[in-house]
């Protein structure tokens, strides 16, 4: 496989060597990763998150699931700076594995995002569907989504999936503009929050809540859940790093800025839903914003700013799609998935079954339930994921200790091991039958992997194949010993 282009200055090539194009730049990085964060997210999971706490209590569970989300970053942040190739994930479990297992990781991942990835694009779907039952008569009822909001949220995949079929110039300047829409939205909220708010009501914690055994504890494995599917979305950039400019720079700054930007808008965020909401009623809203929007400015108003949260959620799951599909791309270029995933589109230069598979599954989980898309999701991505990429960061180091990072972790290793501690605790708190089918799933995909092995000749049954592909060819790697 031929060596990306590096992580070099500002003469990079437009082209690299995978036929994707470095068109997207600093802003539209961040744009991508904030857009993918705060789509219909903590528009749908507020209520949730207060039920789950026990109460206003809940405001400190998106504090704790931010510093995850920081801490994770940063392991984002130095290994996409390193290693920036399509896929994100997919490359930095095969550089960092490829001395013990060779390809059984990154194929793990690749077999697993094309997945949770989708899935949890489709909860931004179910969320979107609860939003349009504000706007039109018949979409939801009590029970739910009905038959009508499930074809609706069907068609609007289809819409979402024929707009990424446009060069990546295109993309990052569309996505952008939806940047600003999901801002204008967000902020419409919280202002719209803060101009009847009430301190009393919205600081007034559960009696008990922070003491042993109290709602706080007892509820924040669950929470914490639900806050870190709000906050993903920091590393889409990185999924894109094959076709983002001065992926060096460009990268880390996306990644934590965007971490920060989102985390402050969430915390002003769920302080003004508590503080305008009666703390009974919000605990069962559907549409809490549009509640919000109504008791400050009116119906008309509420239901205008409704639409502009709608299309913040399509520019939510139109980010996510974009740089999942990116995954498979990378893994089909190094032979372990499917060849037609490796197939550009032959004038946009974007990954055509990558683009169409992931629309369908996504299609295909806005049919259920949202929390339990959610846990299915965030399972899954934990543990083949979050997990193993804190094991990457520390293997890189030791076995590429020359590679060229244009970005060290700050204080390094403490943001590894508080991800480490985050990740594994959520994996724990999440229900008994997500762990359950994400074990299953892994263990289906080491079958599967075994399988492409034997036909491949491939370690286990045949000689690792090591490839330091973004070693500088200037320097050796202490550790490339097998």
């Amino acid at each position: 496989m031929s060596s990306p282009t590096r992580s070099g200055g500002p003469g990079a090539a437009d082209l690299s060597p995978t036929g994707l194009e470095r068109k997207i730049g600093p802003l539209q990085a961040t744009a991508i990763n904030m857009t993918q964060m705060c789509g219909i997210g903590p528009f749908v999971t507020i209520p949730a998150m207060v039920a789950t706490m026990g109460g206003p209590q809940a405001m400190f569970g998106w504090i704790i699931g931010a510093i995850i989300a920081l801490a994770d970053g940063l392991v984002w942040a130095e290994l996409g700076a390193a290693l920036p190739g399509a896929g994100g994930t997919y490359v930095y479990l095969r550089e960092a594995f490829q001395y013990r297992t060779g390809r059984l990781m990154p194929f793990l991942f690749a077999w697993s995002a094309v997945l949770f990835i989708p899935l949890i694009m489709s909860t931004g779907i179910i969320g979107l569907v609860q939003y349009l039952g504000y706007l039109i008569p018949g979409v939801t009822d009590d029970a739910g989504t009905t038959p009508l909001g499930k074809v609706i949220g069907i068609a609007v995949v289809l819409v979402i999936v024929l707009a990424l079929f446009r060069r990546i110039g295109q993309i990052s300047k569309l996505t952008t503009g939806l940047f600003v829409i999901m801002l204008f939205a967000v902020l419409a909220v919280i202002v719209a929050a803060f101009s009847h708010f009430s301190g009393a009501q919205a600081f007034a914690f559960t009696p008990g809540a922070f003491g042993s055994g109290g709602a706080f504890w007892g509820g924040l494995g669950a929470g914490l859940i639900i806050a870190i599917y709000d906050y993903l979305g920091y590393n889409t950039s990185a999924y894109l790093g094959g076709e983002v400019r001065n992926p060096g720079r460009t990268l880390p700054r996306s990644i934590i800025y965007s971490i920060l930007g989102i985390m402050s808008l969430y915390f002003l965020l769920q302080v003004g839903v508590l503080g305008s909401i009666p703390l009974e009623e919000l605990k069962s809203a559907t549409s809490v914003a549009s509640s919000v929007l109504e008791q400050a400015w009116g119906t008309v108003t509420a239901k205008v700013i409704t639409v502009f949260i709608v299309i913040a959620a399509i520019g939510s799951v139109f980010a996510g799609l974009l740089g999942g599909s990116r995954v498979p791309f990378e893994a089909a270029r190094d032979k372990v998935f499917l060849p037609v995933f490796a197939k550009l589109h032959p004038r946009l230069n974007l990954p055509t079954a990558g683009v169409l598979t992931m629309g369908v599954i996504t299609a295909i989980g806005s049919l259920f339930t949202l929390t339990d898309v959610i846990n299915a999701a965030v399972t899954v991505l934990v543990i083949i994921q979050s997990l193993a990429q804190v094991a990457a960061i520390v293997v890189l180091r030791r076995r590429q200790p020359r590679l060229d990072r244009p970005y060290r972790q700050w204080l390094y290793p403490v943001p590894t091991i508080i991800a480490l501690a985050g990740w594994v605790y959520i994996y724990v708190s999440a229900t008994w039958l997500s762990i359950i089918l994400s074990v299953a799933w892994i263990v289906l995909g080491v079958v599967a992997f075994l399988i492409y092995a034997a036909a491949e000749k491939a370690w286990p049954f045949g000689p690792k194949d090591i490839r330091e592909a973004f070693a500088s060819p200037h320097t050796t790697s202490e550790g490339a010993e097998a």
